[in-house]
């Protein structure tokens, strides 16, 4: 898979790709829409990956839409705007909150605008210390549209989405840690050590059971307790059947006969490696 606009590595069952536009600071053009759909549906079926890890090449994770490409370019063409425009909103939104495979945000930079909904969209994300974050539209006279605002609302608490939606003020990998943007931060210079551990961790685990974490925490969202309660039974069942029944005569079989405590690690370390 050779992209313009990304560039993918896999090792250890992580696949990591970067945003490759650095003299942009890494801005979402369409082109750069067009192949993350393409990517994220290849990655979709690829069972060499578990985990896919996002980050940004030079010193930006992603300043957002590209105005230029974006807003003033296809202006007069109203027909690849909406397609590149629901291209856009499909794969941040839909298609990465519902990737089957664990997604993870490495904000190395900065973040600004558009870039909100694309961590938001990831199940995870670690921020450098030194990010800057920022929701800058309305600066120049617009506010946070798109899927953003609903990204936004879905992470942070009212206060602290309207302060920095009406203000326009940056904040750094700290702020966005304490109020919920990101889950961890770290300085830059061990950043990418820090989130390749946390990937390497995850893709460990049994690949259906992260599977049905995921779907079950994100359809829960959705449902009110006595329909999760009934997904969350089905899914169980799921489980055990594409799984033979393993939870049980392996991760509850080597519990009890000693081989590894549940609170302190995982069934891949009594075995020796990571269950596939």
């Amino acid at each position: 898979m050779t992209y313009k606009t990304l560039d993918l590595s896999i090792a250890d069952a992580v696949a990591t790709v970067t945003l490759n536009r650095p003299e942009k600071r890494n801005a979402m053009n369409p082109t750069l829409h067009v192949e993350m759909t393409d990517l994220l549906e290849q990655l979709r079926y690829d069972d060499a990956v578990k985990v896919i890890v996002f980050t940004g090449a030079g010193k930006a994770f992603c300043a957002g839409m590209d105005l230029k490409e974006f807003f003033v370019e296809l202006r007069d063409n109203p027909r690849e705007y909406d397609r590149i425009t629901r291209l856009a909103v499909e794969w941040r939104y839909r298609t990465l909150r519902y990737h089957p495979k664990i997604t993870i945000a490495m904000i190395n930079g900065y973040c600004f605008g558009g870039a909100f909904s694309f961590v938001e969209g990831c199940d995870l994300a670690i921020a450098a210390d030194e990010a800057t974050f920022g929701l800058s539209e309305i600066n120049f006279k617009m506010f946070p549209g798109g899927s953003v605002s609903k990204a936004i609302a879905n992470l942070l608490s009212p206060r602290d989405a309207l302060w920095y939606g009406l203000t326009g003020y940056t904040f750094d990998g700290r702020e966005a840690a304490r109020i919920g943007l990101v889950n961890r931060s770290f300085a830059l210079a061990s950043l990418r050590d820090e989130a390749i551990k946390v990937a390497r961790d995850i893709a460990g685990k049994d690949a259906v059971a992260l599977r049905a974490a995921k779907e079950a925490f994100r359809y829960s969202l959705e449902m009110s307790g006595d329909a999760a309660m009934s997904y969350s039974s089905a899914k169980e069942s799921e489980v055990v059947l594409r799984q033979n029944d393993a939870w049980r005569e392996e991760g509850i079989g080597d519990f009890i006969s000693g081989k590894y405590k549940p609170g302190l690690g995982g069934i891949e370390q009594a075995s020796g490696g990571a269950h596939r």
